[in-house]
Parts: structure tokens; sequence; C-alpha cells
């Protein structure tokens, strides 16, 4: 049993194949996904929502829920009626939490003051919501820079309402592992903690207490080895619970399972138990 708690599948990378790439994740034990509710920006990030729609009540594929947020990477697009349309989507019975929000300062799509202006509002709106953060953080090269910013800003503006969120695809250190756990954060692993240059990521995957981890594809990003260089898909999380079960002394399956079981915790949902729930 696998659960993919973060993947992009509303794109037109998956409109071919859509529903042979949900098949084949049921048919490797991915019992449900995350979609990310971004989109290209705010007047899409109900794309998520639309998949949950379309596929729910489907036992051959997985469960899927939804998320809502904008991504720093749009941040500039943001204004309050973009804010108002968040809250109306965010009570959609399908959405279970605020994101992916955060800082890139890799790409700067967005200059840096906005993103930080933004990220705020989104946590505000996500606090409003009552519902978790799913964050995006990307330093520019060679530099903490966005993790310093990102996690002194949950600290200051987040941790108080007492409310979680979750760490996506983590890249930091086991400094910046540990900082997050200390604020309450869940930690996201995906598929580059296959690659070769990615020790600091396997060094943090062997600290994290195993009650406290995720893992997620990113789909259609970041495919794993054996799997790098083409299109990601949530069959590929297992790959992902494979190299954390080889550092951890313990098989995929244990940790899919784990994981799994952490992602209801969190979000407070009930394991799959007839293809009715849930639903």
């Amino acid at each position: 049993m696998f659960i993919d708690s973060h993947a992009h599948l509303e794109g037109k990378r998956y409109d071919p194949d859509r529903d042979e790439v949900l098949t084949r994740a049921k048919q490797n034990g991915v019992e449900a996904y995350l979609a990310i509710g971004n989109g290209d920006g705010p007047d899409t990030a109900d794309c998520a929502i639309q998949l949950a729609e379309k596929y729910d009540g489907k036992p051959e594929y997985p469960r899927i829920w939804a998320s809502v947020g904008i991504h720093p990477h749009e941040a500039n697009l943001a204004n309050e009626p973009a804010d108002a349309q968040m809250l109306q989507w965010a009570r959609h019975p399908k959405v279970i939490a605020w994101g992916e929000i955060g800082l890139d300062y890799f790409y700067d799509h967005s200059p840096r003051e906005t993103q930080k202006t933004v990220f705020l509002r989104q946590m505000e709106l996500a606090r409003t919501s009552k519902l978790p953060i799913i964050i995006h953080c990307r330093p520019s090269d060679n530099s903490e820079n966005a993790w310093d910013d990102c996690l002194s800003m949950i600290a200051e503006h987040w941790s108080a309402s007492g409310s979680a969120g979750i760490l996506h695809c983590f890249t930091g250190s086991v400094e910046h592992a540990r900082r997050a756990l200390d604020l309450g954060f869940m930690i996201s692993f995906a598929g580059n903690i296959t690659f070769p240059k990615a020790q600091p990521i396997r060094d943090a995957a062997q600290m994290v207490p195993l009650d406290r981890m995720l893992i997620e594809t990113d789909s259609p990003y970041l495919a794993p080895i054996p799997h790098r260089g083409q299109r990601n898909e949530p069959a590929f999380v297992k790959e992902v619970a494979r190299q954390i079960g080889e550092l951890r002394g313990l098989s995929a399956e244990e940790i899919g399972s784990r994981t799994a079981q952490n992602f209801y915790k969190f979000f407070g949902l009930a394991p799959e138990t007839n293809p009715e729930a849930n639903a």
C-alpha cells in the first residue's frame, strides 16, 4: 500500500493517457494520491478539484484528494478576487490542504518580495479555511536563502496558529529538516532522493522519524531511478519507498504502509476499507 502525497496530473502531458496512468498506479499498490491545485495560476487552481470529482467513486483508480493554492511562481498573479475564489474552492469536500505555497528563489518567476507577501497571505487564508499548508521551498544556487526565509516566516506567522504543514519534495539539509520538525511539520521525500548527488536528502531521510515522513512523486517531475528522464507518475512512488527502505533497513512495502498511515492520520482521513470509503 502506497500513497503519493503530492502529484500534478492535470497537465497536458497526461491528457493522452491519464486513465492508464491512474490504472497503473492502482495496479502497483497506490491506494490514493493528493492532487495539487496550483494549475497555471489562480484562475485554474481548481484543477485538482476537477480531477478528484472526475475519478470519484471509481475503484479501478486510486482515491484522489485535492489542494488549492498559489505557487510562488505565480505570486505576481495574486489579488483579492483570487483570494476570494480560493476561499470558495477550499470549502469543497475533496480539498484537504492549502498548497503548494512558499518561496522559490531558484527561478524567481515572481519578485522575491512579492513571493513573501503572497506566501504570508496564503498562510492567512489557509488558517481561515482550517487547512494544513504544503510548502514549496527552493533556494538559489549554493545558498540557503529561501530556506532561512521560509522557515522563519512559518515560525513567525504559522506555528502560533497550532496548525500543521508539510515540506514537500524535501531538498534541504538535516538541519533544515530538524527546524521543520521542531515547527511540527511533516517531511515529504520525492524521487530526487534516488539521484546520485542527493546524499544530503538521504541523510535527512535517515534522520526524520518514520512517523513524521511522507512520500511523493511530484509528477510529472523528478522521476526516480530507474525511470529518470521519463515523465514521472504515481506508480513510481514505490521507488521512493524502496530508497528510504534501504536507508532504514526496511522493505519498500513497510515504508509504504507507514507513510500511508501517516498520511491518513495527518489529514484525519479514514484508510480505505472498501471502494466507497471516503467517496
